[in-house]
This record gives C-alpha cells, structure tokens and sequence, in this order.
C-alpha cells in the first residue's frame, strides 16, 4: 500500500514469524536488503519505499488494533522499529477494515490504533460508504501525484513518544556543535536547527542537499550528540533523531523544513516530523519559533513548506499557561491499496 507518501506492505502480525529476530530476517529478504537496489526484494531503493507495517488485533485499552511499524535498511541489514511513520500509518485504517479486523460502519469508520513503536495512541478516519473502504477521491496530497480519498489521523498522545519528555535535554535550546539546536520529542524525536546556520537558503531541492557531503557530515556529527544529550545513547545505527532543518516560509505557508530521514533529505515531509516541527513552532525560544509566521502563531492549522509542496498541522493547543501546550494535532492523508499476494522469501528462515 501507499500511505501518505510512503509505500511499502503491510502485514498481519500473525503471518510473520513471534521471535523478533526471525521476523526481521524475513522482512530484510522480503525488501531485498542489504542492496542498494534492493533487487532481490521488493523495495524500492529507497527509505521512504522500504517500510513495513505490521497490524493485529490490539491488546490494548481503548485501541482497535495494534501498528508496528519497521524501518527496513536498504543498505545494511538492520531493521529499527524504535521510530514511528505516520504516512504508512494512513494505510493502517484501511487495511485493518478490509482485514476484517475492525468492522466498517457508513459512512466512515473511526479505527483506533495503538502505535506499539512509540506506545501511543492515533485516531483515524476511514471512508466507508455502504461499508466499504473508499480510495477514489479529490483529496490531494503534496508529495502524491492523483487525489485520493481523504484519511483524517489525530495524534491524543505524542509527547516524549520515544523519550518520554517533549525536551529531552531539558533546553528548548542547545548548542550543540556551535550550532543552535532544539532537541524536541513530539511524536518522532527531531533535533531541529536553522538551514541559515548551514549557509543555506531552506529552499534547496533535495538532491542539493544531498549531494552537499561536508553539510551532510556535519549534520550527522550534530545528530549524534544530540541522540546522547536526549539520553538515546549512541544512535550511530538508529534512524532517530531525526535532523530537520528550518527557515522562513516562501510559498504563503507559516514555516518551511527540510527534512532528513536521517541520511537524505525527504522529498516532501514526514507526518510524525511535521507535528514535531509544528510543535516546535509555537514554542517560545526555540529554533523553530524564530522562523514561524505570523509571529505569535500559538494553534489552528500550520503550514509547513517541503520540497513537493505543504503539510498542514492542525494543532489544538492549551493557552492557559505561560506557553502554550499541544495538546492534539491532526493531518489528512490519503492511501492506497496496490496489490495483495504472496511474497516469498528463503525457506530456512521460517524454520
């Protein structure tokens, strides 16, 4: 399936091996890592095409069924289920309906997921007219080429999702490196810094980026001492923190990002980083406050610019306070289902 504007298949808990270490073995041959092509898997070369989610009925108080999202390495054979990705979690909702996990009901379905990586809870809403899921529709997405039916996620509680605290390092600013930094922990652990700190513009494409090695060199040697200060040890092999980069809007949104998935730029914007970035904003002191518009921004819906386009926020905040205080957010995205089958992998390693 396609969620948001990742891709990757989507599991029955129950159809993959108990033992941790089995199911990961599996799921690396099933993508076709380590291989930069990944062309003895169905992957597709890249980290925003080699997810997985893994769905089950939930055990949990409140939730329908259980997400496990895994980050699939394309090129070493490592599988990190420590993060979260809210755009294969559009295609969770959909999935869970037609797998008879969750029962439809017309003409939307509310599918309550327990996220098992960051133990949190989303809300999503499905289309379901007549009791069954709907994918044609002319909700567009920045990042997806056709529109699609719309699916309404809200995050209840994505604060310290990894951590346990929105500031890990107790700072809503750092230094780290000589660079002004904000560590923040909003549903995906994010260090977020100023792109201008970096002698860029925040407007670059990014294969600009990418292609910049000395940038890149320094913003992983950033985002390895803010992993330690945010108490995450050493995260040489984790794909969290995430580093993003920010800057003043140039297309009418409130604040632009580019966003790193940690090793390459993301060619438009992951959700769970959108809410932290968007967070951020509306925190007094932080790097990312700086560069919100209008100044003062503190709820409703925010806009952030990537490189394909926008991904608007719609932040519910507390304001009785001496700042305010996320207290939800929400996004549309949109799914879709591509194909359903079998996909084979070595005999022996389901034995």
């Amino acid at each position: 399936m396609r969620g948001g504007t990742s891709r990757g298949p989507y599991f029955l808990a129950s159809d993959l091996p108990a033992d941790p270490a089995k199911r990961d073995a599996v799921l690396l041959a099933v993508m076709g890592s380590p291989h930069a092509l990944q062309v003895d898997g169905i992957g597709g070369s890249n980290t925003l095409t080699s997810k997985v989610a893994i769905v089950s009925l939930s055990q949990h108080e409140g939730a329908d069924v259980d997400y496990l999202f895994a980050q699939v390495s394309v090129t070493e054979a490592f599988v990190d289920t420590k993060p979260n990705c809210g755009n294969m979690l559009a295609g969770v909702g959909p999935f869970a309906i037609e797998a008879g996990l969750v029962k439809a009901k017309s003409p939307s379905t509310l599918v309550r997921i327990f996220n098992v990586n960051t133990q949190t809870l989303v809300e999503a809403v499905v289309q379901t007219p007549g009791g069954e899921v709907q994918y044609e529709g002319s909700t567009r997405i920045d990042g997806v080429a056709d529109p699609a039916a719309p699916i309404k996620l809200t995050f209840l509680d994505a604060l310290g999702a990894v951590t346990g605290k929105l500031l890990p390092t107790g700072n809503a600013l750092d230094s780290i490196q000589g660079v002004e930094a904000t560590c923040i922990d909003m549903a995906m652990p994010l260090v977020i810094m100023a792109a201008e700190a970096f002698g860029k513009t925040g407007r670059e494409k990014p294969q600009e980026l990418d292609a910049d090695r000395a940038l890149m060199q320094r913003i992983e040697a950033i985002r390895l001492e803010a992993g330690r200060r945010m108490g995450m040890g050493d995260v040489a092999k984790l794909v969290v923190p995430k580093p993003a980069l920010v800057s003043r809007p140039a297309q009418g949104g409130n604040i632009a990002s580019r966003y790193f998935t940690p090793h390459a730029c993301h060619k438009a914007h992951a959700v769970t980083g959108a809410l932290a970035v968007a967070t951020a904003a509306v925190l007094p002191g932080s790097v990312a406050n700086r560069y919100v518009e209008p100044r003062g921004f503190s709820g409703g819906v925010l806009a952030i610019e990537h490189p394909s386009g926008r991904i608007e926020v719609d932040l519910v905040t507390d304001r009785s306070g001496a700042a305010p205080v996320v207290e939800r957010a929400s996004f549309v995205r949109t799914a879709r289902r591509i194909f359903e089958g079998y996909v084979y992998v070595p005999a022996a390693l389901l034995d």
